[in-house]
């Protein structure tokens, strides 16, 4: 499905040499690694499809077509807004982005920041690949709440010039039970809106149809893997993997280049549809769900929505003339998986906050036993847990190998500890797979020391001039965020809270001598609240432990304060010698 990259705006606002000055220019400033080719277009030295991006199932689109209509070279300059220009050129006609729709790219573009500022998304990438998958909406036709007025649907993905998609969602989104199509203003397949889809509007529903929750939902799908879109080589990689077309790649670049040269908001439904289509279409795309089912009707035809003419009927062979067999259609990859099955898999513990070292591995398998690679297999964390995969997600995709078997990314455990769960399920088909189980344990310390050695006295009825500090270690490194529990005990052979001697304060001044709920901070130290002493004196003792079995044992003193009794003595002077008479 090569794109037309030759096509131009009919308006012929467009020529090679605006293109190609157009992408140099984001070549040289703002994606590195960049390079443009003979024909001016966009290139990345390593902007290859990852395999996240190399299936029409495993894509934001898969593989739907897309406008290829390239921006004019011309810097964006502002018109009026309220609708009344008459003289608006083709240049401003296309700077222009409809006031909600652009409302929504920069909400997105802002909560990614918020959420995931290390993946630097730019509102204007979901400005570009916005324009590309459906001209904004189709120029802005949404209504107040950003919903389009009429869905946007790509042509069924039956394998006829397209991937082939079989239905994963019932119809429930694009309205066809035999096959899917891309859905919405930013193009996504019913299976990849199932997990990447987001609720952007705060109306509690996850819609493709509205412009604030497919924005984002792309942004949270181009920040995924980690990656950072400031660098071109992760700028490219997120592209492609929502359409690996290096065509597709050129033209988001060349609008996302324009719109960081300056846009502005025109009015809901007066921005310009793109003209041109990568499968060959004049622009135009379905807009009614599609209601066919396998063997009723024939595809629509691409680029039309149209469908094409039923054949007639065939006259049924004379009586006694053998029926020749039905040619069979070889089963694609995703069609000759029986199940899925476990491929190996380690057992998944780890410490909360650290990643796990065991990564799952699933393997797809057909119903000879035998592997069938080129498949994509869905892994999800369930469960109460607050763990994600390497990027912050809770969903990644895998492709099966040569033998059969994909592999999930790694685990991150988060701070909530206990057992989760992680699903494996094929993409595209409905199989029986393996459920894992993964377990975060809480942190721990092997060793507790004080970190300072000044002896720890009080007198009665006293406070404590020095405040106990200890530092946590496990193997010799800190141990930071570890639970701990201090307590003032009988003795060392009693661990008996003792009924005497020095104690801490609550919230209310009441006594306590036993405090839990403490954690170790970012270094590993603990330091304790103010200790106090009663009437009693003695050696006491303060025993503090913590998760993964460090104690250390502090020793108090509470004693009567001493004072230098000694005095100096009078000492009568010596009789004087009598006087001689």
């Amino acid at each position: 499905m090569a794109a037309q990259f030759g096509r131009r705006l009919r308006k012929g606002a467009v020529t090679t040499a605006v293109a190609a000055a157009a992408v140099a220019a984001l070549a040289a400033s703002q994606a590195p690694g960049a390079t443009v080719d003979d024909n001016g277009r966009s290139t990345a030295a390593d902007a290859q499809p990852s395999p996240d991006a190399t299936a029409g199932d495993g894509t934001a689109t898969g593989n739907s077509p897309y406008y290829t209509d390239l921006p004019p070279l011309n810097t964006p300059s502002p018109v009026p807004t309220d609708g009344t220009s008459g003289t608006t050129t083709p240049t401003e006609a296309e700077a222009g982005i409809p006031a909600t729709v652009l409302a929504a790219y920069k909400q997105a573009a802002a909560e990614l920041q918020e959420s995931k500022p290390g993946c630097n998304l730019p509102w204007q990438l979901l400005a570009a690949i916005g324009q590309v998958e459906s001209g904004q909406a189709r120029g802005g036709r949404v209504d107040a709440d950003g919903t389009t007025t009429s869905k946007i649907l790509g042509p069924q993905l039956d394998g006829n010039g397209f991937a082939l998609i079989k239905d994963t969602d019932n119809g429930a989104y694009d309205g066809n039970s035999a096959y899917d199509s891309a859905v919405g203003p930013m193009q996504f397949i019913p299976s990849t809106w199932a997990w990447a889809g987001r609720d952007g509007n705060g109306d509690g529903v996850k819609d493709p149809n509205n412009i604030y929750d497919a924005s984002l939902a792309a942004g949270h799908y181009l920040c995924r893997n980690g990656w950072d879109l400031s660098a071109g080589g992760d700028l490219a990689k997120a592209i492609l993997s929502y359409n690996p077309s290096q065509d597709y790649l050129n033209t988001v670049l060349s609008w996302l280049e324009y719109y960081r040269k300056g846009t502005y908001e025109v009015p809901d439904g007066t921005g310009t549809v793109p003209g041109s289509r990568s499968d060959g279409g004049d622009g135009s795309s379905p807009t009614t769900p599609s209601t066919t089912t396998p063997g009723t009707s024939t595809p629509n035809t691409p680029g039309t929505g149209s469908p094409s003419p039923t054949p007639p009927p065939t006259t049924p062979p004379p009586s006694g003339t053998p029926t020749p067999p039905a040619p069979t259609t070889p089963l694609t990859p995703t069609e000759s998986v029986d199940h899925l099955e476990d491929s190996g898999t380690a057992k998944l513990t780890a410490t909360a906050g650290d990643a796990f070292t065991g990564k799952i591995s699933t393997k797809a398998e057909n119903a000879a036993g035998m592997g069938v690679p080129k498949v994509r297999i869905r892994f999800t964390i369930v469960g109460d847990t607050d763990a994600t995969f390497t990027g912050g997600e809770k969903v990644a995709t895998g492709l099966t190998g040569a033998s059969g078997v994909a592999t999930a990314p790694a685990l991150q455990a988060g701070e909530t500890t206990g057992a989760f769960t992680v699903r494996a399920t094929l993409i595209g088909r409905t199989v029986t797979g393996p459920d894992y189980t993964a377990t975060v344990t809480q942190r721990v310390a092997d060793t507790l020391a004080r970190t300072t050695t000044t002896d720890l006295t009080c007198t009665p009825s006293g406070e404590f001039a020095d405040a106990v500090q200890v530092k946590a270690t496990y193997k010799g490194a800190v141990a930071d965020k570890v639970a701990a529990t201090a307590t003032l005990i009988t003795s060392a052979d009693d661990a008996t809270e003792n009924d005497k001697g020095p104690y801490f304060k609550d919230a209310d001044g009441k006594t306590v001598r036993t405090l839990t709920g403490l954690t170790t901070d970012a270094d590993g130290l603990l330091k304790l609240p103010q200790l106090y002493a009663d009437t009693a004196t003695g050696t006491f003792v303060l025993r503090i432990t913590t998760a993964g079995g460090a104690t250390l044992d502090v020793k108090l003193t509470v004693a009567v304060a001493t004072t230098d009794t000694a005095t100096d003595t009078a000492v009568s002077p010596s009789p004087s010698p009598s006087a001689s008479s």
